[in-house]
C-alpha cells in the first residue's frame, strides 16, 4: 500500500486512499469516499459517504465530514471544528442524502479550532475561519472570519498571515489590492512584484 491507515480506523469498501496519505487512530472512512494524495486525518476523523477530499488536506482530531462536503486541495481543518449537511434536522423526520445542503471549502482555506460552517455555502480560497467561530454565510476568498455569527475582520494572505493595514504581508512581502467583483462585493487580488 503506498498510503498509511492506522489498524484501530476502520475503511469501508468502494474507497479510493491516494498515495502518501496517513490516517491515524479510531478514524472512519464509508463508503463512496475520495481521498487525495499527500493528506493526513487525525485521530477521530469520521469522513462520510460520498465525500471528496482534494490532496494535501489536513483534518485534525474529532472532525467529522458529513456527505454534501467537499474539501479541496490543501485545506486545514482545525481540531474538533464542525460541519454540518441539514438546517433543520428532526431525528424523527430524517430527510435523506438528497435534501443535503452542499457546503465547498476552496483551496488552502483554513478552518479554525472548534469553528462550525454551516451548511450550504462556500469558504473562499485562502480564507481562514478563526477558532470557536460560526459561518453563516458564503466566505470571500482571503477573507479573516471571526465570532458568532462569523463576521469579516481582515484579509490573508496565501502564506496564512493576516495582512497589515497596506495589504502587503509582514512575513512573506505579497502585496495585494482591493478590487470589487461583478456584485459589487470587495475582493482582494495579488499584485505581482
Amino acid at each position: 500500500m503506498s498510503y498509511f491507515i492506522h489498524k484501530s480506523s476502520c475503511v469501508d469498501e468502494d474507497v479510493h486512499i491516494g498515495d502518501g496519505t496517513k490516517i491515524w487512530h479510531f478514524c472512519h472512512i464509508q463508503s463512496g469516499a475520495v481521498i487525495g494524495n499527500e493528506c493526513s486525518l487525525g485521530q477521530n476523523v469520521n469522513v462520510s459517504n460520498q465525500v471528496k477530499i482534494g490532496n494535501g488536506v489536513k483534518i485534525q482530531n474529532n472532525v467529522s465530514v458529513y456527505e454534501g462536503v467537499e474539501l479541496e486541495d490543501c485545506v486545514f481543518c482545525g481540531p474538533s471544528m464542525v460541519f454540518t449537511n441539514d438546517l433543520t434536522p428532526r431525528a424523527r423526520y430524517p430527510k435523506g442524502k438528497k435534501n443535503y445542503l452542499k457546503t465547498l471549502v476552496c483551496h488552502d482555506a483554513t478552518l479554525g479550532a472548534n469553528c462550525t460552517i454551516l451548511c450550504g455555502h462556500t469558504i473562499g480560497a485562502f480564507a481562514t475561519i478563526a477558532a470557536g467561530a460560526v459561518v453563516t454565510d458564503d466566505v470571500k476568498p482571503h477573507a479573516l472570519m471571526a465570532g458568532v455569527p462569523a463576521r469579516q475582520i481582515g484579509w490573508v494572505c496565501e502564506c496564512g498571515q493576516v495582512l497589515n493595514k497596506y495589504l502587503c504581508c509582514d512575513d512573506c512581502a505579497r502585496k495585494y489590492k482591493i478590487e470589487t467583483d461583478n456584485k459589487q462585493q470587495e475582493m482582494i487580488v495579488r499584485v505581482e512584484k
